[in-house]
């Protein structure tokens, strides 16, 4: 089933309905919409010459063409690549050119970022300003009348996710992975009418825009803040307009919410839900936050490879309660969901019993087909036809997951993943530097803050301004460190390997002083 199909269905019961709104204005009803993105396949096909299967790239921050796109390219049977706004130019162009995308659409932001990556990426034959004549050349014509036949188990969205390599992997969710997505949200996160909406705060790139899509199948209002991200000011007038309201966050976006002077006096009766994940979140934190909003609130646990959807605490678990397991459970990442499988395993990948630490795996529709062009990682991750997801933890008696760590070491700040590998590439890259090791302290604002040891050549003297520039030449803006302690060794086993664990400690220690 082509995920444009989802769409279809919504315009012919509720094609008046909004469908797409920027700030308190509705830009598209359903029908529109359609109508729209029956146009813009056609020409994709036609003035692009594009084929099923070609990728079509979407650089884009929060905007009202951000469905028009991802839906055009699915109704026209293409490929969709959603790329991360804030990446460095040269981690936009090594994404580009992996993917072999064929057309890019950018937001007027990102245009002169992305316009000149052309040149080095041979597969990249357009980059389609949003606010440019060919974009409006899209939208014009005649629509295409059948959305194009595809297979359950072709390639809908390569969904880019870092890895302890420092290179980024394509997670390939196809029309039936995210089908499956879909339909586990109706099933174990939340009911979904025509009349409610989710209000797209966080990025449409990861978590916020594969949840517009069981929206998108009950006909909801998908809203675009004119801020396009997130302030809680405009957070909570957005919610005083629109009915229904429903929300992806990163856990340091509920922080904000709920910490904020505006909220204090604010009308959240029109509030529904705030999913939160991607991100630890801390017991006192999800505390105050219920106290300051009620149950209004959902915990998921997934993956790019397994997108949003492995386990689920639902509302009903996040009431106050007297079960002597009630704080246990709210530190916990619920239960495995109604279609997924999911296990922790010892080394030789076998189950161990309620208590036991080890990897958690899963397996169900959703897990993703396998990493684009990389063979030896998917049949590394999905051996036995199991998702090794990294990720270390237990289950309780009562089946109810808990994190212990991250084996990847990956670090998440505001909700985006960071991995020290690649800010340590960055950081090497300076002729002082001999040797560095990055790690994640916890943040009040953010969740996890970037801290880089660092051990300086024989008389050299580094500053943090200096490995600042290195790293902004290199990486994204976000993932460069907030914090440079230079050591003059790094602690490390007998096989030469540093010791993360001891750094981490440092940090322990400071805040049990």
């Amino acid at each position: 089933m082509n995920l444009a199909q989802l769409l279809i269905k919504a315009a012919r019961a509720h094609g008046r309905r909004p469908a797409i709104s920027r700030g308190d204005e509705t830009v598209l009803t359903y029908g529109q919409l359609l109508q729209r993105v029956a146009v813009m396949a056609g020409n994709l096909r036609a003035r692009h010459r594009l084929q099923p299967g070609d990728r079509v790239a979407l650089v884009m921050t929060n905007c009202v063409e951000y469905m028009q796109g991802l839906f055009a390219a699915w109704f026209a049977g293409l490929v969709t690549v959603p790329i991360n706004a804030r990446l460095h130019p040269r981690e936009l162009a090594w994404i580009l050119d992996h993917s072999g995308a064929k057309l890019a659409f950018v937001t007027p932001d990102l245009a002169a970022t992305v316009a000149p990556l052309a040149a080095e990426v041979k597969s990249l034959a357009a980059v389609i300003a949003t606010d440019s004549p060919d974009f409006a050349a899209l939208t014009q014509g005649k629509p295409v009348q059948l959305c194009e036949r595809v297979n359950p188990n072709d390639l809908a969205w390569l969904f880019y996710t870092s890895g302890t390599t420092g290179r980024p992997k394509g997670a390939m969710l196809t029309h039936r992975n995210l089908l499956a997505m879909t339909m586990n949200y109706l099933a174990d996160v939340d009911s979904i009418s025509e009349h409610d909406c989710i209000i797209h705060a966080a990025p449409l790139s990861h978590g916020s825009g594969l949840y517009g899509l069981p929206h998108l199948a009950k006909a909801a209002n998908q809203v675009i803040p004119v801020s396009c991200g997130f302030a809680p000011d405009e957070t909570l007038k957005l919610i005083a307009r629109w009915p229904g309201a429903t929300f992806f966050f990163a856990p340091t976006m509920v922080n904000r919410l709920v910490n904020s002077d505006a909220i204090k006096h604010a009308d959240a009766g029109n509030l529904k839900t705030i999913v939160y994940g991607g991100g630890p979140m801390y017991l006192a934190d999800l505390r105050h936050a219920l106290a300051v909003l009620g149950p209004r609130f959902v915990q998921i646990y997934g993956q790019g490879e397994a997108p949003m959807t492995i386990t689920v605490l639902p509302k009903a678990m996040h009431v106050e309660s007297e079960d002597l397991n009630y704080l246990a459970r709210l530190a916990s990442v619920g239960i495995a969901r109604t279609d997924v499988e999911v296990r922790v395993v010892n080394e030789l990948d076998e189950p161990l019993h309620a208590g036991e630490i080890g990897e958690v795996v899963c397996r169900s529709d959703v897990v993703m087909a396998g990493y684009w062009r990389d063979l030896q990682a998917s049949a590394d991750t999905l051996r036995g036809g199991w998702l090794h997801t990294g990720d270390v933890g237990s289950f309780d008696e009562h089946g109810f997951l808990t994190l212990k760590d991250r084996s990847k070491d990956v670090i998440i700040s505001g909700g985006s993943n960071i991995y020290p590998r690649e800010v340590e590439e960055a950081l090497l890259a300076h002729p002082g530097v001999a040797e560095v090791s990055v790690v994640g302290r916890r943040d009040p604002k953010w969740g996890e803050a970037v801290v880089a040891f660092i051990v300086a050549k024989p008389g050299v003297a580094l500053t943090p301004e200096h490995l600042d520039q290195v790293c902004l030449e290199r990486i994204a803006r976000f993932k460069r460190p907030k914090e440079y302690r230079f050591v003059e060794s790094l602690p490390k086993n007998n096989y030469g390997k540093v010791l993360k664990t001891e750094l981490r400690a440092q940090f322990a220690a400071a805040g049990a002083a």
